[in-house]
């Protein structure tokens, strides 16, 4: 029975978690908050991060009852994410990795976010709505690997909503996204804001860029109130979600929906998901902050069944990555032609969204060998 330790810090959470067999034994966090109207820079967040983390390591083998010796591996966090807080996390994996002589797992954070939702809500194939600051994806499991078939063109959600929050001069404490939610409830008027999907994707920048030019010109004729603004926004971007994710499940005959990522635990954007999948037959799954939002165990579980497969990260490729867009390669690209013959550049964009998310695992490892979907 395989015991995974997992440190994440991509963003301005840190967690570290363990995991045995499917079984989360700790999953201590700390958030990294600033003051209302700004967010957290990147080397404020490392400096944050590197400051917890080795109490935080110490506070997950107490609250799961083990010591070194009990760990099996090492799993972290290689990216996406925030170039410096990803660094710091990753020095201190690789150092405990080679204190305690453990083996170590460089994991995808998209990824550790699905599984992390399959496991807490024992969703089997689900069409993966993957929400957070940093990612706004619809996401299913194809041929060994996951494939996007809708996201952001531009900014992420969770972004959208902590850039407006800044507007509003709203707390980040505990998170923004959580205070729009609680002022959104408040709110009774809904504000026509811009709504772009375009195919399977969706575009929030338009969105952002013009409730942050309304906003005070609104509130000062009393034409709404902030309360107002958030229940806006809120209900309009949900609605883009849950258009795109309705129709990848289509395309796919999907019969789940899982929602992950921060903005995941969102109880206004569940509800929603909900009733559309409802009117299809269709189950959601969701689960709540514990584990949508960035936590180490998510992290420990990926590294878990990635270990269980045989992967291991030797340590001159335990480097990290902050961008998931990927980059076909020759070949893929050749087989993505129409007979019609497009250009490589026409074709680019999709040639680079059938690859699979993630670089870090090869092509003879499946992360969820033995899995049948």
């Amino acid at each position: 029975m395989p015991a995974v330790l997992g440190f994440e810090g991509s963003a301005n959470k840190i967690g570290v978690g363990v995991v045995r067999d499917g079984k989360v034994l700790a999953n201590p966090r700390r958030t990294y908050v600033t003051a209302p109207g700004t967010g957290f820079l990147p080397g404020d967040t490392a400096r944050h991060h590197r400051a917890v983390i080795l109490d935080l390591l110490q506070e997950a083998l107490t609250e799961a009852g083990l010591t070194s010796q009990d760990i099996d591996c090492i799993a972290y966090t290689k990216g996406p994410g925030m170039g410096a807080p990803l660094a710091s996390v990753a020095v201190v994996a690789r150092t405990v990795a080679q204190l305690w002589n453990k083996p170590l797992v460089g994991v995808n954070h998209c990824i550790g976010h699905i599984e992390m939702g399959r496991l807490i809500t024992g969703a089997i194939s689900p069409t993966v709505l993957y929400v957070s600051g940093g990612n706004t994806q619809v996401i299913s499991y194809s041929e060994h690997r996951y494939r996007i078939f809708g996201e952001t063109i531009d900014i992420a959600v969770g972004n959208c909503l902590d850039r407006f929050a800044r507007v509003l001069k709203i707390s980040n404490d505990p998170s923004p996204g959580y205070n729009i939610e609680q002022m959104a409830k408040r709110g009774k008027k809904l504000v026509e804001l811009p709504y772009t999907v375009k195919g399977m994707d969706v575009s929030f920048s338009g969105i952002l860029s013009f409730i942050e030019d309304v906003a005070q010109k609104m509130l000062a004729t009393g034409e709404c109130t902030p309360e107002d603004l958030c229940f806006s926004l809120q209900e309009t971007v949900f609605a883009m979600l849950v258009e795109i994710t309705e129709r990848a499940m289509a395309h796919c005959g999907s019969k789940e929906a899982l929602i992950v990522g921060g903005v995941g635990c969102n109880v206004r954007l569940q509800e929603m998901m909900a009733a559309m999948c409802q009117e299809r037959g269709a189950q959601l799954f969701a689960t709540d902050e514990r584990f949508c939002i960035d936590n180490g165990a998510m992290i420990a579980q990926a590294g878990w069944e990635m270990f269980q497969a045989g992967h291991r990260t030797p340590l001159r490729e335990s480097g990290i990555t902050q961008s998931v867009a990927l980059r076909p390669s020759f070949s893929e690209r050749l087989l993505l032609l129409t007979p019609g013959g497009e250009s490589f550049t026409s074709m680019y964009r999709w040639a680079w969204r059938w690859c699979s998310i993630s670089s870090f695992f090869p092509s003879s490892v499946s992360l969820r060998q033995g899995l049948s979907m």
